[in-house]
């Protein structure tokens, strides 16, 4: 090989090197603007609470891991007003009740996982969080075609671990700012007070409820009345969380980046 051809070679390294260089230097100084998302604050890793919005919205939510008599009357009530909510279903209420996972999804609803046997998942490792995670996904993949990407943490239990897991799964880790207190029995007008009269119900608010609860279906109607008559939109989780371009407060208040 002679000089001319040698050089002529080097010169063509040094351009595609230089081209390889700008475009990394380009997605590096792009990239954090374009998908930056992080759960973590002060170094704890947090699920979703609530969401920062100057919309009039809170997302209300059910979960779903024992019991079935009012499921479908919970349904009757959320088509009369024309709302859609989310249903976080362990792997055990799948199998359960499949025509019901499927009757969830036909009405419009969020499908979220709750996982499948509603353990406290701080306790597990890292294998045994992704698999109850993945095994109930399988299962209302299998059943119904759709891709969970919302996790409840049992208990809402939950530590650094489990919403690094629940995220390398593909899923966005969900808590709530209004928890209806329904599964403490307390009666209709405790769960409709508790809700509509509670400190933290504002914009962006998750509502926690649960559909084996006994007075949840008796109160659902006029809970949503008041909600609506309040001026709120009611809408499910994947409605009102930021997917991306967020981060998190201190109380797990989801905040899109400037």
């Amino acid at each position: 090989m002679d000089l001319k051809e040698l050089y002529k070679q080097q010169k063509n390294v040094i351009w595609t090197v230089l081209i390889l260089a700008v475009l990394v230097v380009g997605f590096l100084t792009i990239a954090p603007q374009v998908f930056h998302a992080s759960s973590s604050v002060n170094g704890r890793n947090l699920p979703i609470y609530c969401v920062e919005t100057d919309e009039k919205k809170v997302a209300l939510s059910f979960d779903a891991a024992w019991g079935n008599e009012d499921t479908r009357r919970i349904l009757e009530i959320l088509k009369k007003h024309n709302t859609h909510v989310t249903f976080f279903m362990t792997g055990g209420w799948v199998e359960s009740y499949p025509e019901d996972v499927k009757a969830i999804l036909a009405a419009g609803h969020d499908l979220g996982n709750h996982s499948e046997n509603h353990m406290q998942m701080s306790q597990l490792s890292d294998e045994e969080c992704k698999q109850e995670l993945m095994k109930v996904h399988e299962k209302v993949k299998e059943l119904t075609g759709y891709e969970m990407f919302l996790f409840r943490p049992p208990y809402g239990d939950y530590d650094n671990h489990v919403i690094t897991n629940a995220e390398s799964c593909g899923y966005y880790a969900i808590q709530w700012d209004v928890d209806s207190l329904d599964w403490k029995d307390y009666g209709v007008d405790s769960i409709i007070q508790t809700v509509c009269g509670h400190k933290h119900l504002g914009n962006g608010s998750i509502i926690l409820c649960h559909n084996g609860a006994k007075y949840t279906a008796d109160a659902l109607d006029t809970m949503l009345t008041n909600l609506e008559n309040a001026g709120y939109q009611v809408v499910p989780v994947s409605e009102l969380i930021l997917r991306e371009n967020y981060h998190m407060n201190t109380e797990g208040r989801q905040i899109p980046d400037a």
